[in-house]
């Protein structure tokens, strides 16, 4: 069987990112972004200079395909470009830089700093925030059964690539991110991406990425995911079933869809205490939502730890569809 030969580059396209990776401070900002997300205020702080100017040179990084940009809010974070185009001459450029060089070791301390202080930003709002999840953790089976009950459904096998919807605190990419070869997490708010990227920062957890996105509209590609996980998010919405049917449309065929969540209860004050938009999940309704969005339920599950007052569930649901299934329908839609 003959190798398969990497993408090349055309001739343009090639001297395109020569040009922008071969300038001093883009040059650092690339090792800068070799490991790491990081701001515009990020980099002014690491390197000394003002924001327009990096803001330039990350333009013309970004022009040659060399870093991607994602918002949260107000805020940019900037990386390495995950296409091959852009990714292949970043690694190879990347690759004969000297890793003792004075220079990049002085960056690498400052980032170090810059990402020690966000650390503790995001450990405010989570501090400030913790008695109403400490609470609510109180009511249900101990995380760590419930997390357990979560690898024993997924089985051992590599799970390929993740999405994790709601991603809150980033503890589901904590617990997996090991088993991918990508993961993602998404959330609505950049307060909590923040003590996200703080845990998985400190976790040392460098295959995954966060963004900020809508539920109700994913900027996630169709057909990307062979694992989507909806943590305790349902819970907060006012249309879950909307939400299922947008997170189904990002499942690969044959692709999981995990969710977990709280079976229906009568605790009235988690609406005013913990802002909770329905007091837990019926398994008729679920049902309802996965078969409207195509999706096979394979397995329920309930944990009721002693003396709690909430149970939590967990389903397990499949994508039916093959591959060869897709191709015959996206050949259909060219016919």
């Amino acid at each position: 069987m003959a190798l398969r030969q990497p993408p090349t580059l055309g001739h343009d396209q090639l001297v395109a990112a020569l040009r922008a990776a071969g300038e001093t401070t883009r040059l650092r900002i690339l090792s800068l972004l070799r490991d790491a997300e990081l701001t515009v205020k990020d980099l002014t702080t690491i390197l000394g200079q003002s924001q327009p100017r990096i803001s330039r040179h990350l333009k013309l990084l970004a022009d040659a395909g060399l870093v991607t940009r994602s918002t949260e809010g107000a805020w940019a974070f900037y990386r390495l470009a995950e296409e091959p185009s852009g990714k292949r001459p970043a690694a190879a450029i990347l690759a004969l830089l000297d890793p003792a060089d004075g220079t990049l070791e002085r960056d690498l301390e400052r980032r170090a700093a810059t990402r020690r202080a966000n650390a503790e930003a995001a450990a405010s709002f989570f501090s400030a925030n913790a008695a109403v999840w400490d609470r609510i953790r109180s009511l249900h089976a101990p995380d760590a059964e419930v997390e357990a009950t979560i690898e024993k459904l997924l089985g051992k096998a590599p799970i390929g690539a993740l999405l994790d919807v709601g991603t809150g605190t980033g503890r589901m990419l904590e617990l997996l991110a090991g088993r991918c070869t990508k993961a993602i997490g998404i959330d609505a708010s950049a307060a909590m991406l923040a003590v996200a990227r703080a845990n998985l920062d400190r976790a040392g957890i460098r295959n995954a990425r966060l963004a900020q996105d809508d539920i109700y509209a994913l900027s996630q590609p169709r057909n990307a995911f062979d694992l989507v996980i909806i943590h305790q998010v349902l819970h907060y919405l006012d249309d879950p079933g909307r939400a299922v049917a947008e997170v189904a449309r990002t499942l690969a065929p044959g692709g999981r869809l995990l969710v977990v969540d709280f079976a229906p209860h009568a605790l009235e004050a988690l609406r005013t205490e913990a802002q909770h938009r329905r007091l837990g999940i019926g398994r008729v309704e679920m049902a309802d939502w996965l078969r409207m969005a195509d999706l096979e339920t394979n397995r329920v599950i309930d944990l009721t730890g002693r003396d709690s007052e909430l149970t939590v569930t967990l389903w397990l649901a499949e994508d039916k569809r093959t591959i060869s299934d897709e191709l015959r329908a996206d050949e259909g839609a060219f016919a």
